[in-house]
């Protein structure tokens, strides 16, 4: 059954339009009036609603129920990155949504080939938002991660302590612990943030400045992965 995000109160009985993007993603599929699709808001489970008519440009539906099912990670896991170039962060959003991650946040660092800034910035936010809107979409996620402002890095770690009480900084460095013995020592629901470098890693300042503020450095193994794929591997391991 055809899934979509609708980020409004979903009320059995209502009768409703649906948002600009999902009546959009209806009409590319061709459905008619009394095709019974899937919504869900990030709220909690997913709706069964029945289209009652198409327009031009709007879909009306009609909420016919309520399934409070979850296919959440057991973990909330938080990956701060600094952002890969070309569409390797696209793809990257697309991957952590599908493995459960709770919050994606871009950041600039010192070896950052990405640059982006004011308006430039909020449009690349607003696409990997949708990113993962749709990643949701197909894997069956009903709660939508969040895709942050980009940020610099050091302001980012200054304001860092909040987002989880287990901090880990993805190291190459010397002293750097296994990231499964790392998580052995905290309970299966910890919640975890993990820092990513871009390509080249990050600057030895930078995951010094990470260690200064209470990150623990973790290693994925003896192998040098690219950007993305040392991310993803951290999440896949956490959740």
């Amino acid at each position: 059954m055809p899934r979509f995000h609708c980020p409004v109160p979903l009320t059995i009985g209502a009768e409703l339009e649906l948002p600009a993007a999902a009546a959009r993603h209806v009409q590319v599929l061709r459905l008619q009036p009394g095709g019974v699709i899937t919504l869900f808001n990030g709220e909690g489970g997913e709706h069964s609603a029945t289209i009652l008519r198409m327009g031009r440009s709007d879909v009306a539906v009609r909420v016919d129920s309520h399934e409070p099912v979850e296919r959440e990670a057991g973990r909330h896991v938080h990956l701060a990155l600094g952002m890969p170039a070309n569409d390797r962060m696209d793809w990257l959003v697309e991957k952590a949504a599908e493995l459960g991650v709770r919050s994606v946040q871009p950041l600039h660092t010192a070896h950052s080939v990405l640059r982006l800034m004011g308006e430039r910035a909020t449009k690349k936010q607003g696409h990997w938002q949708q990113v993962a809107v749709a990643a949701c979409e197909q894997c069956g996620g009903n709660r939508v991660p969040e895709v942050l402002p980009v940020s610099d890095l050091a302001a980012w770690i200054g304001r860092s302590n909040g987002v989880a009480p287990l901090r880990c900084v993805l190291s190459l460095a010397e002293g750097s612990q296994p990231l499964a013995d790392v998580l052995a020592g905290v309970s299966a629901d910890a919640a975890v943030c993990f820092l990513s470098g871009p390509e080249g890693g990050l600057s030895p300042t930078e995951d010094a400045q990470a260690r200064a503020a209470g990150f623990i450095p973790v290693t994925l193994g003896p192998r040098v992965l690219r950007a993305e794929t040392a991310a993803l591997l951290a999440l896949a391991v956490s959740v």
